[in-house]
């Protein structure tokens, strides 16, 4: 956030702090903010988007916005697009560095009223990655050693993408070759970016219950000490920072809240 759009995005938050716009108020026009905070509309969108983001502010309708009410009973934050705001503009990309592993480049953007300038992206390859639970929760997981950090860890199966291979087989793939054990069937979560400002490199996570034991790892070179970890034991092996790998984190987060959320259900 540049300091003109901070500057607005911290007035906005003193008019509500004050006062000056109650719970439930609607904002003026943005063409009436643009010309009494002196900020382009583009800039503008940017700064009510992440006030949406952080439910300071509701959207409603394409472009009219409200202050939220968070003594209404149920309120929660809008998940509705705040608006159109406009994406970067690129202009073009030179290689700096490619081999079938990683590829840097430069790339030529330009960002909304901002001047032109290079970005540097690192290209990193496909990857899917498996938690599978079996019937006393316990997760499928490896102990490992990593040598860029100098640590040992515990990860779940996965790896990357084959060229014209699809993630979920390479998921079922990779379990089977790192443990030993295959899934009985696995289902996508989710795919995310772990370095999204200047990485690209699709993550893929799934999620399975049960498996049958069919050997020995056969990916030495991969394979680690095979465990299957009580569900239990997550958060603390989190606290000890014993897990490696956004994906190991991503996925077993989502097993966790799931949990959580169906003992809920239970309960209700």
């Amino acid at each position: 956030m540049g300091p003109k759009t901070a500057r607005v995005d911290q007035t906005i938050r003193e008019w509500i702090a004050s006062g000056k716009l109650s719970p439930g108020d609607k904002l003026p026009s943005e063409r009436t903010l643009v010309a009494e905070l002196d900020i382009g509309r583009t800039a503008l969108r940017q700064v009510l988007a992440r006030l949406v983001t952080e439910a300071v502010l509701e959207v409603r309708g394409r472009s009219s916005y409200t202050v939220t009410d968070r003594s209404s009973a149920g309120a929660v934050a809008s998940v509705s697009t705040p608006g159109e705001l406009e994406p970067w503009q690129i202009h073009g990309e030179r290689t700096v560095y490619d081999n079938p592993w990683v590829k840097l480049a430069l790339v030529d953007v330009e960002p909304p009223g901002v001047e032109r300038f290079e970005h540097h992206v690192v290209r990193l390859q496909h990857v899917a990655i498996a938690a599978v639970v079996d019937d006393a929760d316990r997760v499928l997981m490896l102990w490992r050693y990593r040598f860029v950090p100098d640590r040992w860890g515990w990860e779940l199966p996965g790896g990357i993408v084959d060229a014209g291979e699809d993630a979920l087989h390479t998921a079922l793939r990779e379990v089977e070759e790192e443990t030993g054990w295959r899934p009985d069937s696995l289902e996508h979560v989710v795919t995310y970016q772990p370095m999204v400002g200047m990485v690209d490199s699709p993550h893929e996570i799934f999620v399975g219950q049960g498996a049958q034991h069919v050997g020995d790892p056969t990916d030495a070179e991969e394979a680690g000490h095979v465990e299957w970890v009580p569900l239990a034991a997550i958060p603390a092996l989190m606290a000890r920072d014993e897990l490696m790998g956004s994906g190991t984190l991503v996925a077993l987060l989502h097993l966790l809240a799931s949990r959580k959320q169906d003992a809920a259900t239970a309960a209700l």
